[in-house]
């Protein structure tokens, strides 16, 4: 046998354990999804959007204390985080460059995204709720802003980099500062890559449960004070999925239904912009 058929038959091989991998992580995905969606639509009904939660055997059950929750939960990390986390990315990009606070903080960044989300939860836990006495959904906000703020960081710090310098070059040859040149020549031509980030940002920090444990709590009852602990939907829906009663179980996949079409919905439409972006 010679070399070549030897690498010929070494290459088949790899394709078909390659092949095979990923029909299996395929179907692993749809078998999911399919569980997912047939519970999940099943239980869906409009007396989740108007009512909030009740005892269990209760017929007016819903999970609109739970919705409103996440809304204002992932509304106010995203009015912490997006700012803070393009400003960074900015810095990166257009400021530290090739300097070692900014490796430094491109690694520290990295580190973040894989940190288990449990433990951002705790450390709020430890400098926000602690000191405060008690849970609030300021603290939820604040945690879910410490988990996005380096995937926008990341995303934007990569996004700008790919602007190309010619089109700076030129902007300070018609003598415009540096701010004038991010703000309208950088930032124009990444926004559709930075507005992606955003979303998966967003995306994210939508379905964290873990953190909110230690921060927001959980509260069964609708409420709009951000000093109070706040209902979020991935805590209620922990808590009726592991319930014993079934009127509540299936509260827990209609929850489950919603949040994942959340989610996916932001991905794709991040994806879409980034793929128009890329067409312009």
């Amino acid at each position: 046998m010679t070399s070549t058929q030897k690498r010929i038959i070494i290459n088949r091989i790899a394709l078909t354990f390659s092949t095979l991998s990923a029909i299996i992580a395929l179907a692993f995905l749809f078998w999911i999804l399919g569980v997912l969606v047939m519970k999940g639509v099943n239980a869906l009904n409009w007396n989740i959007f108007i009512y909030e939660g009740s005892p269990p055997g209760y017929a007016e059950s819903g999970l609109r204390h739970a919705l409103i929750g996440q809304l204002i939960l992932v509304g106010l990390a995203t009015l912490i985080g997006v700012p803070l986390g393009i400003m960074a990315g900015t810095y990166l990009s257009e400021y530290g460059k090739n300097s070692k606070l900014a490796h430094t903080i491109r690694d520290i960044s990295d580190i973040m995204m894989s940190a288990p989300s449990i433990v951002i939860g705790a450390f709020v836990y430890a400098v926000v709720v602690m000191p405060m006495g008690h849970f609030s959904a300021w603290a939820g906000a604040i945690a879910l802003a410490i988990i996005m703020i380096p995937v926008i960081l990341r995303t934007t710090d990569d996004m700008l980099q790919l602007v190309p310098g010619t089109l700076r070059e030129a902007a300070f040859a018609l003598g415009a500062p540096k701010y004038k040149v991010i703000i309208d020549v950088v930032y124009r031509g990444a926004k559709a890559g930075i507005l992606t980030g955003v979303l998966l940002g967003i995306a994210r920090v939508g379905g964290e449960t873990a953190p909110l444990l230690f921060t927001s709590f959980n509260d069964n009852f609708f409420t709009t004070d951000l000093n109070e602990a706040m209902p979020s939907l991935t805590v209620t829906m922990f808590n009726y999925a592991i319930s014993p009663y079934d009127d509540w179980q299936q509260l827990g996949w209609a929850a489950a239904f919603i949040l994942s079409m959340f989610i996916l919905g932001l991905n794709i439409m991040g994806r879409l912009i980034l793929l128009m972006g890329k067409r312009k």
